[in-house]
């Protein structure tokens, strides 16, 4: 198969517990605004104003302007040998925007992918499988520094959760969570929608009243400084019912999908992948969240421009968060290179993401800038 295409409510932020010191630039883009007016990025009428639950100032909630730009990078040791070329920068020089965080658990490999964009992520992602003890070294660093944490929780079977049989695990979870005092985002049992998750995801109305089942137990203990992101693949809304999937505008802060083109195609535009979900999205007055998105290898030199009209389709005033997949831990082996994204080692892929990155649409923090490498 082969495819181508081409008014805020400001509040001054709730700083309890352990929030306030740690982070407080983060915290006070976060703390400025709750609700956001939205657009149409097609530019056939306003979008509703996108609305959160989150708490403001605690939990993370939208940049008034732009979209936050982060990043997948497997940890050291793991993942394709692929993911790390001997070309890749061994070390963090002290004067780079991630110089001081390159010393911390978990943070090397990062660092240095900061360091050839050109600037710090807003956006630092981690994968836990259900029964994972969390918060680890990675969670705990970022947490420590002025990045927000993506959290994936894997799943399990949602009729066990329901039944209480995971209540002691959930409420022991939501705890630690709370006690790293700082914002995260909580993606929890992402691709519901694929054929592989049935057995433990049995069906829409189960899946939704587990999320719903640990949102509860979440409340109970507390938490608030969580936003809950909603992830479906985006190739479950062109085949697939991943919007049956969906708990509910006032049990979701973000609508989220993963949107890597596919094995199946030689080549094809994020803008044909997302486009079905987009759609889908418009409907609800929730902010998007793009993660596991990525170019494959097998792209070639193509990879760059891929790229630049991939920062286009995603500067979309209802998109308020990138997530890059800088990963070949996906392809089934060393030959694979449709499913292999990471854009280490490839120098004019990398321009292009850290064209991306810097984009002021894509920093709106205003992060300090170099000229990476």
């Amino acid at each position: 198969m082969k495819a181508r295409s081409r008014t805020a409510r400001t509040r001054v932020p709730l700083l309890g517990r352990r929030v306030p010191l740690v982070g407080t630039a983060l915290l006070a883009t976060a703390g400025m605004v709750a609700t956001v007016a939205a657009g149409c990025g097609d530019g056939a009428g306003a979008a509703p104003k996108i609305t959160t639950t989150a708490r403001a100032g605690v939990a993370p909630v939208p940049p008034k302007q732009g979209a936050y730009f982060g990043a997948w990078v497997p940890p050291e040791g793991t993942g394709r040998p692929s993911s790390s070329p001997s070309g890749a920068p061994s070390g963090t020089p002290s004067g780079s925007p991630s110089g001081k965080d390159a010393g911390k658990p978990g943070m090397a490999p990062i660092a240095r992918f900061e360091q050839r964009l050109g600037r710090q992520l807003d956006i630092v992602q981690s994968y836990r499988s259900w029964k994972s003890d969390f918060p680890g070294a990675l969670e705990k660093s970022v947490a420590d520094g002025n990045r927000y944490l993506l959290l994936t929780w894997g799943g399990a079977d949602t009729r066990k959760i329901v039944q209480g049989e995971y209540d002691d695990l959930i409420a022991k979870r939501a705890r630690a969570v709370k006690d790293l005092g700082k914002p995260v985002f909580l993606r929890w049992s992402r691709d519901m929608d694929r054929s592989s998750a049935g057995k433990r995801v049995h069906s829409p109305a189960d899946y939704i009243a587990a999320w719903k089942h640990l949102r509860e137990i979440f409340k109970e203990q507390q938490v608030d400084n969580v936003a809950w992101v909603w992830c479906p693949t985006a190739r479950g809304f062109g085949g697939p019912d991943a919007g049956s999937y969906y708990p509910g505008d006032d049990q979701v802060d973000w609508i989220c999908a993963d949107a890597q083109p596919g094995g199946d195609y030689d080549y094809r535009d994020l803008s044909e992948s997302v486009k079905l979900f987009m759609e889908w999205a418009r409907k609800h007055k929730k902010p998007i969240m793009i993660a596991e998105f990525g170019v494959p290898k097998a792209y070639g030199t193509r990879r760059a421009d891929w790229l630049r009209e991939a920062a286009k389709t995603l500067q979309d005033p209802q998109v308020k968060a990138v997530v890059y997949f800088n990963s070949d831990e996906q392809a089934e082996n060393a030959r694979d290179k449709r499913r292999a994204y990471s854009v280490n080692g490839d120098k004019h892929a990398t321009s292009a993401l850290r064209e991306l990155a810097t984009t002021p649409y894509f920093n709106p923090r205003n992060l300090p800038v170099t000229s990476g490498g």
